[in-house]
Formats: structure tokens, C-alpha cells, sequence
């Protein structure tokens, strides 16, 4: 799609090679499928306990963006990421495990979804509601940026989600400080049951870049090798010190807002039309037309995530649940809390700094 002026300030094009191209198929296949174990099986028979949230349609988004990333560089996924969660280093078996709530499970069974992270992957958990994780992005592009190591920051959020003052205030601080930080904005098109066009008038809302001093660009959303092309440029000319970027990576959510919403209000028309744009079909055509796989490997693939899904589902499944008597632990300050350490000793603020931080969780 085209891009919206300025975005060409973001140079040069970042092409994968082979076995980047071969990554992104896995990926996608693995969050497709996984997503549709958790929805249409573990969630129907009863195993998980609220909504189950999918990208259905939009997975590009978060495979395109996480590849692009190396290490030191932070992340601040949404509850639709769940291949950023993967490539960044999480384990199939404890995302399982977190959606079935189990007790040595990131979030020790007192949350399920996406609402994990760990500051040594670089994974900033999910703040509901969705708006506050930008200004954390902010804090988190400040410290890189003073650490001069030329890592940076990718925040994901929906189009709704930039009708919240936090957005327009993390935009602004970001621009005038010039922070390496990735605005990835997953406009697919309905925040949950509202249409787009309902919500704000701009045509695009890559023109909000511009709007606030940095680069915008509308980004093909079911095209993994335009995600990774258009965050491949701003990561680098975040790194060079030129500041954020913010992409709209337009997509359909092929999905209920969760399991329980059968998306009636979405036009059938409109499904039809952008599920001829699947982004794993559409990565599959590229891959047998250039040679890079043939249908027997992209087969193998297949029956290999499939594999992978059912070891650890029952990995994740033989765990245990939390005790009773965790649930109030965590909730107020230990006597070992952070803060009441000399300090000498005091190391938790700067974790993400650092990289010393341990796994955290949304609580």
C-alpha cells in the first residue's frame, strides 16, 4: 500500500533471506494454529476461564515486527501478539500453561491470556487498559537512549486504542526527545464491535506521525514481508538516533473481539475480501514461487507445528495449579520488597535496564 509522506525519510529496504523466510512461515503457522487450539478446543471444553483473545488474520503484524528485532532491543506486545511472545523466547509450554492458569506458569495461575513478560527476553508485559503501555515504551526509550547502545523499543496497540489521551501524550514525548521508539499500531479496523470510520475521520492514521514530528507509514498488515521491511527501516533509523516512527499496519481481525463474540456486526462481504489476503497463503505462494520451500517442506512444516502444539498443550496440561494459600502472596510489600533494601542492594527498578529483572506479570 502506498506509504504517506514523510515515511520515505525511512531509508533503505531490508530484505530476509532463506532461512528468515522459512522463520516466518513457522511462526505464523504456530500462532495460527496454537490461537486455534486454545479457542476452539481448550476454551470449549471448559480448561480456560475468561476470554480467549486472537490475531486470526493479522499475525504478519507481530512475526514481521519481532524479526526485526535483536537482542537488548524491548518489546510491549498486545493480547493479539502471541508470535512476538515466541520469537522473543518464550516456551509453547508456558504460554499454555499461563492460558490454563497454572501455578509455575509466568503468571503463577492468577492470569491467563498474553498478561506475562520477562525483562530478560525484553518482553514488558500488557497493561489493560491498552493506552498505558505507550508512556511505559517512552520510560523504556529513555533508558536505551541514555545507555547509547543503539537498542530500541516496539510498543503494539489497536486503532482504538489511539482514541486514549496516553497515546497522543507518549506520540508527543517521544518526538520531541527523539526516542528510539516503534509506534505499531494493528488497525484492524473494528475496536471490538466499532467500525473505524466511526471512531475518527483521518483517512489513514499513519498521518498522526507526521502530525507529531515523526515518520508515518501505512503498512500492508497481512503482508509479513512488508512488516518486516517497513519496522526494519525504522528500527534502524531508530537506532541511528532519529527518533520513533509509527506504522499502521492495516489488517481485518478474521475473530470476535474474543471467543464469545461471534463478530456478527462485521460485514460478511468484508470477511470474504480480506480472507483472500491471508497472510500465511499469501507467504506460501512467495515461498513456492521463488523456491525457496516446496509444497512437501511447507507439508512437513505443518505436521511439524501441529507436533509441537500437542507436546506442549500436554506438557502444559501436567503442570499444577496454583495453592490456595499463593493467592495472597505478592499482592502487598514483602519484608524483602525492593524498596526496603539498603541501597546498595536495591537493583529491581532498573531490570529492564539492566537486563537482571525477573519475570513479571500484570497483576
Amino acid at each position: 500500500m502506498k506509504s504517506t509522506t514523510p515515511a520515505r525519510s525511512m531509508k533503505r529496504s531490508t530484505k530476509p533471506d532463506a532461512e528468515t523466510l522459512e522463520r516466518m512461515l513457522y511462526y505464523l503457522k504456530l500462532t495460527r494454529e496454537s490461537e486455534l487450539r486454545l479457542e476452539q478446543l481448550l476454551y470449549r471444553q471448559g480448561k480456560i476461564v475468561g476470554g480467549v483473545y486472537v490475531g486470526r488474520g493479522q499475525e504478519a503484524i507481530g512475526v514481521g515486527a519481532a524479526l526485526a528485532m535483536r537482542p537488548g532491543d524491548v518489546t510491549l506486545p498486545c493480547h493479539r501478539d502471541f508470535s512476538v511472545f515466541m520469537i522473543r523466547g518464550f516456551s509453547l509450554a508456558d504460554i499454555f500453561a499461563n492460558w490454563l492458569a497454572r501455578g509455575d506458569a509466568p503468571a503463577r495461575g492468577r492470569d491467563n491470556t498474553l498478561h506475562m513478560g520477562d525483562l530478560n527476553l525484553g518482553v514488558i508485559p500488557i497493561i489493560s487498559p491498552l493506552g498505558a503501555t505507550l508512556p511505559v515504551a517512552c520510560g523504556v526509550g529513555l533508558v536505551l537512549q541514555q545507555r547509547g547502545n543503539g537498542n530500541v523499543v516496539l510498543t503494539h496497540f489497536g486503532e482504538g486504542t489511539t482514541s486514549l489521551g496516553d497515546v497522543h501524550e507518549a506520540m508527543n514525548l517521544a518526538a520531541v526527545l527523539k526516542l528510539p521508539v516503534i509506534f505499531i499500531c494493528n488497525n484492524n479496523q473494528f475496536a471490538y464491535s466499532t467500525p473505524a470510520a466511526k471512531q475518527f475521520a483521518v483517512k489513514s492514521l499513519a498521518l498522526r506521525g507526521p502530525a507529531y514530528g515523526m515518520p508515518g507509514e501505512r503498512v500492508d498488515g497481512c503482508d509479513v514481508l512488508a512488516l518486516y521491511d517497513a519496522v526494519g527501516r525504522a528500527v534502524e533509523r531508530a537506532r541511528a538516533g532519529k527518533g520513533p516512527s509509527f506504522l499502521e499496519c492495516l489488517t481485518l481481525r478474521m475473530a470476535g473481539h474474543s471467543a464469545h463474540d461471534a463478530a456478527e456486526y462485521v460485514p460478511e462481504k468484508l470477511k470474504l475480501a480480506w480472507a483472500k489476503k491471508d497472510p500465511i497463503h499469501r507467504l506460501e505462494r512467495f515461498l513456492l514461487a521463488r523456491k525457496v520451500m516446496t509444497k512437501r517442506q511447507i507439508e512437513e512444516l505443518h505436521k511439524r507445528v501441529h507436533q509441537e502444539i500437542d507436546a506442549a498443550v500436554a506438557q502444559a496440561e501436567s503442570r499444577p495449579l496454583p495453592r490456595g494459600e499463593e493467592a495472597v502472596e505478592g499482592v502487598y510489600c514483602e519484608a524483602d520488597c525492593w524498596w526496603r533494601r539498603p541501597p546498595s542492594a536495591v537493583h529491581g527498578p532498573s531490570s529492564v535496564a539492566t537486563g537482571t529483572g525477573q519475570r513479571t506479570t500484570h497483576d
